[in-house]
């Protein structure tokens, strides 16, 4: 009973993010830097969905998808960067319990649904490649939106069960998360409680939803590689293979990160190297996402340029 007591009495209240360390002297560098990557992150995504809204020949279900990759890097960035960029603008590191599970809910939310998604946008382009003739009926409209609200919903199952457990536990000291955002195993570090449950369902959600998304999105682009190297002619080949090659870049950018992260040790260097691998998947991936997609696609590229000349065509009245 007086143990119970004590913890009730010691429970923290707010958390300080450690971020990337003693590193005073680099601050205003690194806030331009973020800022800038926030900002060209976020127009670059805006415009991405307003391209997909507003074109009708994006009016697919391979951009239908992008469009909605890109809403979710919008809401995946914002959850990370402004607190970041807080951070470094006035040196305050703390952030309440109630925004620390906050951030951890969206965090987790938003990273289930991205494995999701990845593996529908594989999907998507498997059938595209692979069984053509099929492909508008088992991927109408319809279908496209029930499984892409199944995803939305699967990762937010996921989220509140792992944050109403983080929620739960009991945190006593110290404070200090080793991390520039609010992750599940530095936190978890922290506490006091026994988590050897929420270990456990968190080990079996990742074994349910994300190793499957995974496998099955390297078996739908190893099923398309196989495809395309069977088409006779370079010229369809080439074709083919650039339809899916920016999403194969995304793929392998966003689990690479991921892989990395979660089989590296936790302490020490390679505790700062997960730090930056962190950056890779929450900050860079998003960035990079609209520059591949329009960068490397035909049709994003011409729904840009038409979209410039309509632009300029309001600048000239």
């Amino acid at each position: 009973m007086e143990n119970v007591e004590w913890r009730n009495q010691t429970t923290i209240t707010e958390f300080i993010l450690l971020g990337f360390g003693d590193l005073q002297e680099l601050e205003t560098s690194l806030f331009l830097l973020f800022l800038v990557i926030y900002t060209v992150t976020m127009a670059g995504n805006i415009l991405i969905v307003a391209l997909v809204v507003t074109d009708q020949h994006l009016h697919t279900p391979m951009y239908f998808f992008l469009g909605n990759l890109s809403c979710l890097e919008i809401c995946y960035t914002s959850t990370i960067l402004p607190r970041l960029l807080a951070s470094f603008l006035t040196g305050d590191r703390t952030i309440s319990f109630n925004g620390c599970i906050t951030q951890l809910f969206f965090f987790i939310f938003m990273v289930t649904t991205e494995c999701l998604l990845l593996l529908l946008m594989s999907y998507d382009r498997y059938l595209a490649i692979c069984n053509p003739l099929h492909y508008a009926a088992l991927m109408s409209s319809q279908v496209c939106i029930q499984i892409l609200s199944g995803s939305w919903i699967i990762a937010f199952f996921c989220s509140t069960v792992i944050t109403f457990m983080m929620a739960g536990l009991t945190f006593c000291g110290p404070n200090k998360i080793d991390h520039f955002f609010c992750d599940f195993t530095p936190m978890l570090k922290l506490s006091c409680s026994d988590t050897s449950l929420i270990e456990l369902v968190d080990l079996i959600l990742s074994f349910a939803i994300i190793l499957p998304s995974l496998l099955l999105t390297l078996v739908s682009y190893v099923c398309i590689i196989a495809t395309i190297l069977r088409i006779p002619s370079n010229t369809g080949r080439q074709k083919a293979f650039s339809t899916c090659s920016s999403h194969l870049i995304v793929v392998a950018t966003f689990y690479g990160s991921l892989i990395i992260i979660y089989v590296t040790p936790k302490a020490g260097t390679a505790g700062d190297l997960r730090k930056v691998f962190s950056v890779f998947y929450t900050v860079l991936t998003p960035l990079v996402n609209p520059l591949i997609y329009s960068l490397r696609n035909k049709e994003v590229k011409e729904a840009l340029k038409k979209a410039g000349g309509k632009l300029a065509d309001l600048i000239r009245r």
